[in-house]
């Protein structure tokens, strides 16, 4: 086969893939789908920490497609994405179609992400550092940044979390969520701040997120 041939088809497959995994619209929206409204969790006191809060009766377990979403807690943050990935693969990108690597308090400075060499893949979020060591402690790192697994609650949700970029300052307002499927696969959120490793990722049903 010449080899023009070859880079023309390396360049179409390059394409594909690219559009495939970072330029795919969010669609999955689930209001219409099961969820009538999204109501919205109890506001913060302090923007440098995220806030978990108790359900109070404000949102119920919900019916989408072949599976049941149940809340587990309210969740409101401000942070700095220092990272962002776009699924269309799997049975999770049905629901999330979009990962958000974040970071909170120390963790939301300018060009934190350049400094620890901030990565996604397979929704794991990485980072590293070179022979200088860390910017800053490990377990600050782990209490103030997490991968989070966006789930839209609505088209217009959908529009607002296409728009978000690495670097932006954002505030996500939603419920962390257990998503259970009738053939026996769950999907469920952390529910802490201060673990990392498997389960250590949040899966957010998001309200509203927005640039600040």
């Amino acid at each position: 086969m010449p080899r023009w041939l070859w880079a023309l088809l390396f360049g179409l497959f390059a394409a594909l893939w690219w559009m495939g995994h970072r330029g795919s619209m969010p669609t999955a929206a689930l209001q219409g789908n099961g969820l009538a409204r999204c109501p919205m969790p109890p506001p913060f006191a302090d923007s440098n920490q995220p806030r978990q809060s108790a359900l109070d009766g404000q949102l119920a377990p919900f019916r989408f497609g072949n599976a049941t979403i149940s809340p587990l807690a309210g969740f409101s943050l401000e942070a700095r994405v220092l990272s962002r990935e776009n699924y269309s693969i799997g049975p999770s990108a049905d629901y999330s179609p979009t990962d958000l690597a974040l970071g909170w308090g120390p963790m939301s400075e300018p060009g934190m992400a350049k400094k620890l060499h901030v990565s996604q893949a397979g929704r794991w979020y990485h980072y590293g550092w070179g022979g200088d060591g860390p910017p800053l402690a490990p377990d600050v790192i782990i209490r103030n940044s997490a991968n989070m697994h966006m789930v839209p609650a609505d088209p217009s949700v959908a529009r607002s979390l296409q728009a978000i970029d690495a670097g932006d300052m954002v505030r996500v307002d939603g419920w962390l969520i257990r998503i259970d499927s009738d053939k026996g696969w769950h999907w469920q959120s952390s529910l802490s701040r201060d673990d990392s490793g498997g389960g250590a990722c949040e899966l957010v049903l998001v309200c509203a997120i927005r640039n600040l």
